[in-house]
């Protein structure tokens, strides 16, 4: 079965299976983050640690500051 194929099955569904579909795969993706690439997961953990250099600051040719491990 292809994702075409269950997303077909879903149209045909009424409303309110429809929103049960929709219901159980929001819940899936809040808990299962498994398809997140790693990398991106690095930098939000990296970004929530104010581990961030201006961009202005890097094009300029400007060293950025020194991290702390």
């Amino acid at each position: 079965m292809t994702a075409q194929t269950i997303i077909a099955d879903i149209e045909t569904l009424p409303a309110a299976e429809r929103a049960k579909v929709l219901a159980y795969v929001g819940r899936v993706m809040e808990t299962d983050d498994s398809w997140i690439p790693d990398s991106f997961k690095q930098g939000m953990a990296e970004a929530t640690a104010g581990k961030l250099v201006d961009i202005e600051t890097v094009l300029s040719g400007a060293k950025p500051p020194l991290r702390e491990s």
